[in-house]
Order: C-alpha cells, then structure tokens, then sequence
C-alpha cells in the first residue's frame, strides 16, 4: 500500500489572491534592506517606447488595490498611479523606438528596467524583476520573478507607473501624429493601427524591426529615405 505524504507545493486554494511582500521579506530576511520592484510596459506595440519603473515602498502601508496593472481600468491605474507617486519611491526611464530596432525589444527592455533602478533616489541593495531575466550590468543583487506584476507588490506598483506613463506618452504622440490614433490604441497593432501604416506609411515612432513593419517592402524602403 502506497503511502500519502503532504505536497510539497501549494495547492490551487493556498496562491495569494493577488501581489504581497513575500519576496520583499524573503529578501530582507536574507539581510538586504532595501528592495525594489521593476517592471516595463509596451514590449508589444509597433510604435514608441518601452517604459520601466522602479520602485521602493519603505514599510507596509501600500495604496489599496494594487495588482497587475492589466487585471485594472484606467481609472483605477490613474488614481493608484498617484497613490504610488505620493507614498513610495519610484523612478522611470525608457528605451526609444531606434534604440529597440537597433538592440532588440528584450535588451531594450531590461536596460529600461536596469536605468530606472539606477535612477531611484535611494539605492536599492536588491532588486525583483518581473519576467525570466535579470538586467546585466544591475548595480545590486537582482532576483527574476515570473509574473511578478501578480506576485509582488513592488513590481505591481511598477507595473502601474510604467503602464500610466506609456499611455500618457503615447496620448501627447497623439497630438503630434494624429493620423495613427495613438491616443486611442497606444501604438498596439489594431485595426485601426494598421490601416493608418498603410495609409500615410510609418513615422519616427515606429519600429521598423517589428512585423508588419519589416515585412513591408514599400514602408521599409519609404523609411529608408527619412
């Protein structure tokens, strides 16, 4: 007779309903003081930057509701956007549409993170990274967590200021391109998006190592001539 023994992972019903600070204290549990979160926005769209934050809360009383900033509306990301600004030390930095076309949207995004992590007013000794990767050249101790935008606090956080700061950008993009309706889809290939490419081609914002982008001879040459 096969005998039971308890799991050693946990069950569906024992997961955190949403992000905490157990990563925060396991790292100062091992002695680091100051932890901060990291995470980007706009790794996907065909047009304009990619935008980190960084962020460090310095005791526990953190804006209610935080959470991956896709699983909240606008209006909940704008006001806990403010909340984070008001409570926490955060910083951004971001990598341009050429910078991705010339380094590739990954080493792009992780020298974004790494930049806002260096750009913080009090340095941090180590550092939660949403995704699979830690940023080379990271100036402290780096931990890479998947899905930490669900996980962590720090990184949920981050993942608001990143995602509201993009989105502002692209509303003033808007204004200065307003043929592409950047205010509406924030560079993402859309419909609409697509169908303004292949109207009036590309612009300065777009990234041209990214498909349909690089796979239209007409735009690539047009662009080729700016």
């Amino acid at each position: 007779m096969i005998k039971r023994v308890p799991a050693d992972s946990p069950t569906l019903f024992a997961l955190p309903e949403g992000p905490d600070f157990a990563f925060e204290d396991m790292a100062r549990r091992e002695g680091f003081k100051l932890v901060a979160g990291a995470d980007e926005a706009g790794r996907g769209p065909l047009a304009g930057p990619v935008v980190a934050a960084a962020v460090i809360f310095h005791d526990r009383h953190t804006p209610k509701g935080l959470n991956d900033s896709k699983q909240l509306s606008v209006a909940q990301r704008e006001y806990l956007f403010e909340e984070i600004m008001a409570t926490a030390t955060v910083a951004i930095a971001s990598s341009s549409a050429p910078t991705i076309d010339r380094i590739d949207i990954r080493k792009a995004s992780l020298d974004a993170m790494r930049r806002a992590l260096l750009l913080l007013s009090v340095q941090p000794d180590y550092a939660l990274i949403d995704g699979r990767d830690v940023p080379p050249e990271l100036h402290c101790r780096g931990k890479a967590v998947v899905k930490g935008d669900a996980r962590s606090l720090s990184i949920a956080a981050a993942s608001i200021v990143a995602k509201v700061t993009r989105d502002r950008m692209m509303t003033r993009a808007g204004l200065v391109y307003p043929a592409y309706g950047f205010e509406r889809h924030a560079g993402y290939a859309t419909a609409e998006h697509r169908a303004a490419i292949k109207q009036v081609g590309g612009c300065l914002l777009h990234r041209w190592s990214f498909r349909p982008l690089r796979q239209d001879d007409g735009l690539a040459e047009e662009h080729s001539k700016d």
